[in-house]
């Protein structure tokens, strides 16, 4: 009876020893992960308003609410040069992909910026009739003066996070 009591006893001081090691291991991990996650660019996902410096003039965007709008916010400020296409929208082309959730619209509206494919950004000046898919991304809210601003060729974009509201 006396050994069983021992080996129980030294049983569970192994196993102690054993979950005291763990929980350290734990902690370094945790302790990496939360390194490495200083490092990276988190997007700020309490600001839902965009802006938009084309030239001199300034358009603000609501932002939509969706894993696309947090991979982009993460992106900004951002500053490129959109191409022309179709006399109906500028577009720019990401080197990596965002996250997706196409859906066809039916109907762009002037001042939709949204995502075509899983890379490509697009900031449509003209409404229309559409059987394409594509992931919101934000919606400007005054859209006078938006077509004139982006004229007819290709045109640099400044994308930064609204922080004032």
């Amino acid at each position: 009876m006396k050994n069983t009591w021992i080996i129980l006893i030294q049983l569970t001081l192994v196993v102690v020893a054993f979950m005291a090691c763990k929980n350290d291991d734990m902690e370094t991990v945790e302790t990496i992960k939360s390194r490495a996650q200083e490092d990276i660019k988190t997007p700020d996902t309490t600001v839902n308003r965009l802006i938009l410096q084309i030239g001199e003039k300034t358009f603000s965007a609501t932002l939509a609410n969706n894993a696309t709008v947090t991979a982009f916010k993460a992106r900004l400020p951002l500053t490129i040069s959109m191409d022309e296409l179709n006399a109906n929208e500028k577009y720019y082309r990401f080197s990596g992909n965002l996250p997706s959730n196409p859906s066809n619209p039916g109907r762009i509206e002037n001042g939709d910026i949204i995502l075509y494919t899983s890379n490509t950004l697009v900031l449509f000046y003209e409404t229309f009739s559409t059987s394409y898919t594509y992931t919101r991304i934000a919606k400007i809210d005054d859209v006078s003066g938006l077509k004139a601003a982006l004229g007819s060729g290709n045109v640099t974009v400044l994308f930064s996070l609204d922080k004032t509201n």
